[in-house]
């Protein structure tokens, strides 16, 4: 071998190692309402959920783009867990134009019901902090958190009185470490599903009170 050839192929295997891709995936377990997958042969009442919108001074202000993205997505989160209860049901009204338009398109006429109450809310409190500390000036490591807090609050509306019936709040704070030793470990960066995971755990709270509440009585709703 030439001594151009063997100096030439260590270069060549170790970009053709370089170029490599690797892919890796997994199912990550969502976090559900204490009462999902639980026997119930109970009456379930029918819920509507109106409007739900961000009251906290987070992506508001100024800069705000108009659009409420925080209050959106805890909406969506609170239509699943609600349903997920197997306590009520819940009726889609954010979607009727495009039922309306597949009932006719399938040439049939819809039994619409309407809903004894409607759940209204928001998201009362949102903030996010990041707080670290450093080894030495940084030489020997530093550390970093991500933490979210948010609270919600639920009412129920009796739409026949417009008499709120029940209101309960739930409050969730979600963190992420990371901490990097001598140029080792993991540094961070910003992580907007925080967002999305705390409010999560803030309505899964509100959700099973309104379960809890149901079943001791303290909810007490009609067909």
């Amino acid at each position: 071998m030439s001594l151009k050839l063997s100096f030439t192929l260590p270069i060549l295997l170790a970009f053709l190692v370089g170029c490599t891709s690797t892919e890796t995936h997994r199912v990550v377990q969502t976090q559900k309402v204490e009462s999902y997958a639980t026997n119930y042969s109970g009456p379930k009442t029918t819920l509507a959920v109106g409007k739900f919108n961000n009251r906290s001074n987070y992506l508001q202000g100024l800069f705000s783009t108009g659009v409420d993205r925080l209050g959106n997505q805890a909406k969506t989160i609170l239509k699943t867990h609600l349903q997920q209860t197997n306590r009520f049901k819940v009726v889609d009204r954010e979607n009727l134009d495009a039922i309306i338009k597949e009932a006719k398109l399938r040439g049939q006429a819809q039994n619409l019901k309407g809903a004894r109450y409607t759940v209204t809310g928001g998201v009362s409190e949102f903030g996010r902090k990041v707080t670290g500390d450093k080894q030495l000036f940084g030489i020997l490591g530093s550390g970093k958190k991500q933490t979210a807090y948010a609270k919600v609050s639920l009412n129920v509306v009796d739409v026949l009185s417009s008499e709120i019936i029940y209101t309960t709040q739930g409050a969730g704070e979600y963190g992420l470490n990371s901490r990097e030793v001598l140029g080792f470990g993991s540094d961070a960066s910003y992580d907007a599903t925080l967002n999305g995971k705390v409010l999560n755990l803030a309505i899964t709270e509100a959700v099973n009170n309104m379960v809890r509440d149901l079943e001791s009585g303290k909810l007490n709703v009609d067909l």
